[in-house]
């Protein structure tokens, strides 16, 4: 359900990129990286309206109701400033598209900062909070160092990792797609969870191909953990902003005690160098990863809101 005619591509990536990064959005959906990697599976389009980019999808997190809605993102601007009648123009002129195809119109993954600047521009819209959708932000430095009692299980499995298990990180490239495509597939065949979430893994999979081949030319910043020379983790991410990386991916082998923290924690320093801040995405309502995210004390969650005409 494409509702605009232009996709993302990595050609279009430099006009993208001056609407994705013309604004602190700091919400990890609207980087390149995200917009690339889950392109197919949300059925991103975009059009430029009036002086914004618009741009369009389907959210999944309704599957078990048998839903899949068009939504649009917030729209996009790339002076970083917006206007409040130029930006109401353009919402209105978004909405006669969603009203043409015969779709309720919902701006969505909204952060609260944006929000406040859309409600200026749009009394007319209600907002509801979107939960699943918060974005869980930590410093890079506090996860690296694992201080404090509230890592104190962290800082032992990642010890027991490094004195038990000879290991290797490596900066991933697309010469390592074959490779990294077995590890992901053995991993979720070792997965036992409800149907949904194996949905969710299903179309992520779906995914990883594409990256894996495309890491240079999108820019993903990406490594892997090795043991005897075989991938046994990775984590993926992008830049967001400035100062900001959004990790899109992580998954270790959990028959290594400690994987996990291992990956975390070397993909952390190798971005330390330019990212403060690590964007590790929304648990997407999903109980375990709720409790996984929270575990490492973000310094942030991230608001979202869904808003809609009544």
């Amino acid at each position: 359900m494409y509702l605009f005619d232009n996709r993302i591509t990595i050609e279009d990536r430099p006009l993208l990129e001056e609407y994705l990064n013309g604004f602190e959005y700091k919400t990890s959906g609207l980087s390149f990286s995200a917009q690339y990697m889950w392109r197919d599976i949300n059925q991103f389009s975009w059009d430029i309206i009036g002086d914004y980019m618009c741009i369009s999808g389907i959210s999944h997190l309704e599957l078990e109701e048998g839903i899949e809605l068009p939504f649009l993102f917030p729209p996009l601007t790339k002076t970083g400033e917006y206007d409040r009648e130029s930006l109401r123009e353009t919402i209105f002129r978004a909405k006669e598209l969603f009203d043409k195809d015969g779709h309720p119109f919902s701006l969505r993954l909204v952060p609260f900062h944006l929000m406040e600047i859309i409600k200026e521009a749009v009394p007319e819209l209600k907002w509801v909070d979107d939960r699943p959708n918060y974005d869980y932000i930590y410093l890079t430095q506090d996860l690296i160092d694992l201080k404090g009692r509230d890592f104190h299980s962290k800082k032992n499995h990642l010890n027991y990792f490094k004195k038990t298990f000879e290991y290797e990180y490596v900066e991933m490239t697309s010469a390592m797609a074959d490779d990294a495509m077995k590890f992901i597939s053995e991993f979720n065949a070792r997965k036992e969870v409800p149907a949904h979430e194996m949905e969710l893994l299903k179309m992520e999979e779906q995914a990883m191909e594409d990256v894996f081949r495309n890491i240079e030319a999108v820019g993903y910043s990406a490594g892997a953990i090795l043991i005897d020379n075989k991938i046994e983790a990775i984590a993926i991410g992008g830049k967001l902003g400035g100062k900001m990386v959004t990790e899109h991916v992580e998954k270790a082998n959990t028959n290594f005690r400690g994987l996990y923290q291992a990956i975390n924690n070397e993909f952390c320093r190798n971005v330390a160098s330019w990212a403060k801040y690590i964007n590790r995405e929304e648990d997407m309502g999903i109980p375990n990863l709720r409790k996984a995210k929270l575990s490492y004390r973000p310094v942030k969650l991230l608001e979202k809101y869904i808003g809609y005409f009544k």
